[in-house]
């Protein structure tokens, strides 16, 4: 797969994913941000306004057809490519292992970012563990997809650089299966956010595992494309 494949499938995942989105115009946010790109920078290279880039963004306009998405999508890609191709480089390894059916996002950090702040940062409750530590990133995951499509040596792929990292399974009904997951692998996770749950719903044996493991484990109903934004920010 070379560098134009790598592009050509980021494209089709960006623009798939905006159009089937409840919310096109918070979603097209969500990839901007991740682009580290202003609506100045894009609506410039567009030849638009920034306040047409705001409007679509917010819903106050109508929500775009699949050409303005292409051209958003294109526009992005491209001022990453003019800036050296950093944000494209960092997903070309996601799309080589064949995970971006399953990973929404996976990010890392600089320098560590202390637990207890990133579970304010997404308004998380605290269920079991320490949380007297730091984590150096953090992988959210679709659990339907990974349970079914992942081998245990693809599962550790999740874990990016650092196994001290976040793990933020979506599509939960009562944590069990992931947590499952996680207890017959070897390598474990710095936290494990169940997303989408409240405290009574978790299954206790999602809670139990995660006591054996030692596993700080906490659940969120953030929205996700919330969630990415402000833990890219870290703060």
């Amino acid at each position: 797969m070379d560098a134009n494949d790598i592009r050509k499938r980021l494209a089709e995942k960006m623009a798939g994913e905006v159009t089937l989105s409840d919310d096109p115009g918070e979603t097209l946010k969500k990839w901007r941000k991740n682009f580290e790109i202003s609506q100045a920078e894009l609506s410039k290279f567009l030849g638009t306004s920034p306040s047409v880039i705001s409007d679509y963004e917010s819903g106050r306009r109508k929500s775009p057809g699949t050409l303005i998405v292409g051209r958003i999508v294109g526009a992005l890609l491209e001022l990453d490519m003019q800036k050296g191709g950093k944000k494209l480089h960092s997903y070309e390894s996601i799309l080589r292992s064949g995970l971006a059916n399953v990973i929404y996002d996976m990010y890392e950090y600089s320098t560590p970012l202390p637990l207890e702040n990133f579970a304010e940062l997404i308004r998380a409750e605290k269920i079991v563990g320490d949380f007297n530590k730091a984590i150096n990133g953090y992988t959210i995951i679709d659990s339907i997809k990974a349970i079914l499509e992942l081998s245990s040596n693809e599962f550790y792929r999740l874990y990016g650089w650092s196994t001290e990292r976040a793990l933020i399974f979506t599509k939960v009904s009562t944590g069990k299966s992931p947590m499952v997951a996680i207890r017959v692998t070897n390598l474990k996770p710095g936290a494990v956010v169940l997303h989408g749950l409240n405290e009574p719903e978790i299954d206790p044996t999602a809670r139990k595992i995660a006591e054996i493991e030692q596993i700080p484990l906490m659940t969120t109903t953030f929205s996700i494309n919330k969630m990415i934004e402000v833990l890219r920010r870290g703060k």
